[in-house]
């Protein structure tokens, strides 16, 4: 049975945005929940030292006041060994690379700095081009990436020649990759991957990894929230009736993300206050899996609520999926739709 939605919803089935190369540029700020973000206000956590450790780094890579060990009356204080051009944070979901990575851009004495994810970065290169992009972007200090892909080989190299260049012209770097919580050995794999990948500048980085438990989980049981016809149908009046909300069917909406470049993603979202999600089955196809994971990482960044009927989302991805090659990217969407289907108030 379909729920009765309010005639003031909108459907993202009938939105075909538009951006272009200059709108892309403009957007690679850090997401609005890290519009504040410091080294002051992030909060390690003191069981895992590594967060602070990672800190108290960033904070001189980016040119901040971090503590320094001091000489004693008979001895010099310790040289600090230079800093290398880049910076890169391994660790598991939830652990606050994310702020960390805002807080060096807020904190970075520099006017012409970008802040994106690596999806956005490779967006705008089929946008307007490789050798465009290189031109937008030389000259700028400070390039922020969060959740560097090694997945697609092509877009790593494409990434990896990229940064060669702004590198060579003065750029600095900062990169961020998720690490699957309680994956054995895999933290330590991912910063070797990462350095393997990118073997032209593997010199270039700084490779930082940093412990800790998914703040997102903390305050949740590990669930999506799921939602009954009732539920589904006065959530999306009550978002309608305040601002605006979406309404559409799971199947019908992967459907039109496969016909929207996913660049374009953060756009189909605009002036939206929830997402509703009707019919949730799970996904087998791959290609359409990872529309949806681009799709997530967009409604996350705005930190749109999601309200969900059918499969509970936690599980929209099948087992072999999460086995596979792209298990990092659906562990990563699946904490991220926890959560946000917990932001709907009951």
């Amino acid at each position: 049975m379909t729920p009765q939605t309010s005639t003031e919803a909108v459907h993202l089935t009938e939105r075909t945005p538009v951006v272009t190369g200059t709108e892309m540029l403009a957007s690679l700020v850090p997401p609005p929940q890290f519009d504040a973000a410091t080294f002051d206000s992030y909060r390690a956590d003191e069981r895992y030292p590594s967060q602070e450790a990672a800190k108290q780094l960033l904070q001189r890579f980016a040119g901040g006041v971090a503590p320094v060990r001091r000489g004693s009356l008979f001895r010099r204080a310790p040289k600090e060994t230079p800093m290398k051009p880049g910076v890169y944070l391994d660790g598991g979901f939830g652990v606050g690379k994310t702020h960390l990575l805002a807080a060096v851009y807020h904190a970075f004495p520099a006017r012409r700095k970008y802040f994106g994810s690596f999806i956005e970065y490779t967006a705008l290169v089929g946008a307007v081009g490789y050798k465009n992009t290189v031109d937008l972007l030389r000259g700028s200090d400070l390039l922020c990436i969060d959740e560097f892909e090694l997945d697609d080989p092509g877009d790593t190299m494409v990434m990896t020649r990229l940064l060669g260049e702004l590198v060579a012209s003065g750029t600095r770097l900062a990169a961020t990759s998720n690490t699957p919580p309680n994956a054995l050995g895999e933290g330590r794999f991912a910063a070797q991957d990462f350095l393997r990948e990118i073997h032209a500048m593997s010199q270039s980085f700084e490779t930082l990894r940093i412990d800790g438990v998914d703040y997102r989980q903390r305050a949740i049981d590990g669930t999506a929230r799921v939602a009954d016809d009732a539920q589904y149908a006065a959530a999306i009046e009550a978002a309608a009736a305040k601002g605006r909300a979406s309404d559409d069917a799971f199947p019908a909406l992967i459907q039109h993300l496969a016909q929207v470049h996913p660049s374009r993603y953060i756009r189909l979202i605009d002036g939206l206050d929830l997402v509703g999600l009707r019919d949730v089955r799970v996904l087998t196809d791959q290609s359409e899996a990872l529309r949806f994971v681009a799709f997530v990482d967009r409604v996350y960044d705005a930190q749109l609520p999601i309200v969900a009927t059918g499969v509970s989302l936690d599980e929209v991805f099948a087992d072999e999926m999460l086995g596979g090659g792209y298990r990092k990217k659906y562990l990563r969407a699946v904490s991220r739709l926890n959560a946000l289907t917990h932001s709907v108030a009951p």
